[in-house]
């Protein structure tokens, strides 16, 4: 599947989720809940996958990314009021640290926000 059906399949079952739970439930029930929909819907996903951090080619250390979804897309999870620039940032950093080119910020909010982020690239990135 093409990572902008990818993105919008999971989108959709972002807003099937919060359609049944409501808001202001605990960031974490509305991420186990999308677990359980990309499950259903055939998508291969790692919950609080860990992907590690380098510096000057040293392991420093390591993040916990939210949902990492068949090893190309990043979903942070949140469940504020309204998505602030430090979330957008959050997610920004962690899709450079590992990597990986896409990203979607899903707010579980009053009503599901979204916003996708893209990897940008370092000159040591580039060959």
């Amino acid at each position: 599947m093409k990572i902008n059906e990818l993105t919008e399949l999971i989108i959709g079952l972002a807003y099937r989720v919060h359609n049944e739970l409501g808001p202001n439930l605990a960031e974490r029930i509305y991420e186990n809940s999308l677990m359980i929909e990309l499950e259903l819907a055939g998508i291969a996903a790692a919950q609080q996958h860990p992907l590690p951090v380098y510096y000057r080619d040293r392991l420093v250390g390591d993040f916990k990314a939210d949902i990492v979804v068949e090893e190309r897309l990043i979903i942070e999870a949140k469940a504020v009021r309204t998505i602030l620039p430090e979330h957008e940032v959050q997610l920004a950093n962690y899709l450079n640290i590992a990597k990986i080119d896409d990203g979607l910020l899903l707010n579980f909010g009053p009503s599901v926000e979204v916003k996708r982020k893209f990897r940008t690239y370092a000159p040591s990135d580039v060959r």
